[in-house]
């Protein structure tokens, strides 16, 4: 047995560490969820029956941390906060698995900073299966990515369970965290893009896996060069993105399927799903982008990137305005 075949079955055994521990960390999470939620509902029914208030919480606190010195979690302000998760999700048994699915900080974030229980539940989903930090959701949220999916795909959104390309690419992505100088060149987005990896696939989703920047496609004596080439775990392909930093022109798109049929002819092992295609322009107008990808057969979807947070009441805003087009259509379709 050589050396790499001894390496190999360690990592076997260290593998079997990794997910032991995993395992662990999520039993452990999940009696803690458990534990906050019974204690929040007995605070919730004594304030009911008994009359409990701030000051008897308080006591409550003091008496819990002078029984158990030193241990943590039970301040008062996190017992009304555990008495807030019980009453927020009481009537939501549904829910109850991706409760316990997320860490306390995140849970928190959701209940402060959502406010429809389908917002909720969304961010619940992704928060689980991104295994977001608290950071990293909180900065998910702040950016409105539950109403700019809504807007790019014009539905509520089914992303994180739908393997369809449209479900899990979108039409607009947020890269305020480049800190872009104005003006800036391709090759300065693409630097930044690099530099910023982790954020970058944050934003984009971390199905995706980075392989390359200028990945070389050779066709003929013709050497040719893809911005960004990553692979996409779910849609299981090979994802390559061209970076513009002008609006969107249907030329681009001839470029595009000429990098895809290279991929798939060369690139693409047989067991993979034809590759997916994404322009990531400066700004995209919807006219152009429907009339160059009417009669295109292929899988290339047209992005826009922001360097600036949109603020997230202009995001709502435009969800309620969709929402109300939705309602209208109905109501004539109900007339007619």
């Amino acid at each position: 047995m050589n050396e790499i075949e001894i390496v190999g079955l360690f990592d076997d055994v260290l593998g079997m560490i990794y997910s032991a521990k995993q395992k662990a960390e999520h039993q452990v999470n999940s009696t803690i969820i458990e534990l906050y939620w019974a204690i929040g509902e007995y605070v919730s029914k004594q304030i009911e029956v008994n009359g409990w208030g701030k000051s008897t919480v308080k006591a409550l606190s003091e008496y819990i941390l002078s029984r158990e010195p030193g241990i943590r979690g039970y301040s008062s302000q996190n017992i009304w906060r555990m008495k807030q998760f019980y009453e927020t999700y009481k009537d939501r048994p549904e829910l109850s698995t991706l409760l316990r699915e997320n860490t306390w900080s995140n849970n928190m974030h959701i209940i402060s900073k959502t406010k429809s229980y389908e917002e909720k539940e969304f961010y619940l989903k992704l928060a689980s299966k991104e295994k977001y930090k608290a950071k990293e959701l909180a900065r998910q949220i702040d950016s409105g990515y539950y109403e700019r999916l809504i807007l790019s795909n014009g539905k509520a959104p089914s992303a994180i369970e739908s393997k369809d390309m449209t479900g899990v690419l979108r039409d607009m992505y947020m890269l305020e965290f480049l800190d872009l100088p104005e003006p800036y060149k391709e090759y300065d987005l693409k630097k930044a893009i690099l530099k910023n990896m982790k954020k970058f696939l944050l934003e984009f989703g971390r199905d995706f896996l980075f392989i390359d920047e200028e990945y070389h496609v050779q066709v003929g004596n013709n050497d040719y060069y893809v911005d960004l080439l990553f692979y996409h775990r779910e849609l299981q392909c090979l994802v390559a993105i061209d970076l513009k930093i002008d609006d969107f022109k249907p030329e681009y798109m001839g470029k595009m399927d000429f990098y895809l049929e290279a991929l798939d002819r060369d690139v693409k092992k047989p067991q993979e799903n034809p590759s997916v295609g994404m322009i990531l322009c400066k700004n995209a107008d919807t006219d152009v982008v429907e009339y160059s990808l009417s009669r295109s057969l292929s899988q290339t979807m047209i992005a826009e990137y922001k360097t600036k947070l949109i603020d997230k009441s202009i995001l709502q805003r435009k969800l309620a305005e969709l929402y109300d087009m939705a309602e209208e259509e109905v109501k004539n379709s109900q007339q007619d």
